[in-house]
């Protein structure tokens, strides 16, 4: 009998033991995640103030291409939960990029304005960070707000990528799990 309440005993601290070690390493998934967020966050805090050109480095076949226009990225809100970058076409200043660390992760957001600054009708897209991203480099699903916004059935996915050496910044769209537009910005010479 002793040695059955012996086993019955070990069995219980291993299942325990067990249990406190998935708990752990899902919650240092959780916190690991939320810490990748915001190194992504403050390290393009990091380009506050200042402004870099760019181009479209690549346009899927069919699409309408920027490979002649002037990009500018203007990195001008730098909060501890957020980064906003005014993205510029040519003359067309219509986009901000607007990064948000929110209760739910950090978010990714296009916010399109009128000339006169009012909303256009299709504005405030985006999605939330993944569980895929590095300090470096961050993708984002389309979120519900984004699939009613658009409500074409086509799946968008955005992905902003910093070189580690800061180099770098791309902005990639992807349409069904397909690269559809990238464009790169040379961080090492302001403007």
């Amino acid at each position: 009998m002793r040695n059955l309440a012996l086993l019955v005993f070990v069995a219980m601290v291993v299942v325990s033991c067990g249990s406190s070690t998935q708990k752990t390493n899902t919650e240092e998934s959780c916190c690991s995640t939320e810490n990748t967020q915001k190194a992504f966050l403050k390290n393009l805090t990091s380009l506050c103030g200042k402004s870099f050109s760019g181009s479209e480095t690549y346009t899927k076949e069919g699409r309408s291409s920027w490979a002649n226009k002037k990009l500018i990225m203007h990195v001008t809100v730098c909060e501890n939960n957020r980064v906003h970058i005014p993205f510029h076409i040519d003359e067309d200043r219509s986009r901000t990029w607007m990064f948000i660390m929110e209760e739910n992760g950090l978010r990714f957001r296009h916010d399109h304005r009128h000339e006169d600054g009012t909303p256009e009708d299709q504005t405030l897209y985006g999605g939330y960070a993944n569980d895929s991203g590095t300090a470096f480099m961050q993708t984002f699903p389309w979120d519900n707000y984004t699939k009613e916004l658009l409500a074409d059935g086509v799946e968008r996915m955005w992905r902003v990528i910093l070189a580690e050496d800061l180099s770098t910044m791309k902005y990639q769209l992807h349409y069904g799990g397909e690269l559809v537009f990238e464009a790169e910005f040379d961080l090492t010479q302001p403007i």
